[in-house]
């Protein structure tokens, strides 16, 4: 037995859909509450729906009893704050799981490319049901960002760079791609990310969007994108020999230390 799956995610495990005119809603992300929770940079999250409706991100596993990524408990202080967030979250009308705004602070195209991870959606999840994939729905006009898609992470070749104006929408396999979004803007960026159960609301919504599911990558000069690899290259092989250094298995996870990294940098 297998996972429902839409098909319009097996040619590259993305899509992207009809922008939102993101100007005819109020700015509601500005006064959310936020939490520390790390990923993928200097980060922070507003939680809309959590585990059980709590003011907190971490994975729906990780609680008592232990869930998968689904059936989130909206959290009732930021649901107030933001209730046009919160109904554009529920238009698709699928299962969603964890739900909250992301605010990422500026980086750089090499913090993006070591910060590359998969997520881990599907823990917990029976077979059978519906496979969890996330929507990314931009919120800050971030005209200069992309979001870096790889089928492998250290292969630039896979690499695809999909820009993130305001409105920009998008829903990822996240647990098939790496990951990470290079903002080097001067101000935070800030996204609505939703997870949701793949079936047939899920795939009624992305259809009646003009869901292209291969788009032009953003240009990016060749030697300023070496210069990149390489010091992301370097900063992990640094990370991992620190590791190392403190008794860290460099076997662990699927058999190498940065796998385990992806797992531990999961959000």
């Amino acid at each position: 037995m297998s996972y429902v799956k839409l098909p319009i995610f097996d040619q590259t495990g993305y899509v992207v859909v009809d922008s939102y005119d993101q100007s005819r809603d109020a700015r509601e992300w500005e006064n959310l509450v936020y939490v520390d929770w790390k990923s993928s940079g200097d980060t922070r999250f507003a939680p809309l729906a959590s585990a059980y409706g709590d003011m907190e991100c971490d994975g729906f596993w990780n609680h008592t009893p232990a869930k998968t990524d689904k059936d989130g408990v909206w959290v009732p202080e930021n649901v107030a704050i933001a209730p046009r967030l919160t109904e554009r979250a529920q238009e698709p009308g699928a299962n969603i799981g964890r739900c909250r705004v992301i605010e990422l602070q500026p980086n750089t195209y090499a913090d993006a490319i070591y910060n590359l991870h998969r997520d881990d959606n599907n823990r917990l999840n029976p077979e059978g049901t519906g496979w969890i994939v996330r929507a990314f729905c931009n919120l800050t006009n971030n005209q200069d960002s992309v979001m870096i898609l790889r089928e492998d992470k250290d292969d630039p070749a896979t690499e695809t760079r999909i820009p993130l104006p305001a409105g920009a929408q998008l829903v990822l396999d996240t647990q098939r791609l790496y990951h990470a979004v290079w903002h080097p803007g001067s101000e935070p960026r800030y996204c609505l990310i939703t997870s949701y159960e793949s079936g047939p609301e899920l795939d009624a919504w992305i259809s009646a969007r003009h869901p292209a599911a291969l788009v032009p990558s953003a240009p990016v000069d060749p030697d300023f994108a070496q210069e990149a690899y390489a010091a992301a290259n370097a900063k992990r092989a640094a990370r991992e020999a620190a590791l190392a250094a403190q008794g860290a298995d460099p076997t662990f996870g699927n058999g190498t230390l940065s796998a385990a990294m992806e797992v531990l940098s999961e959000a």
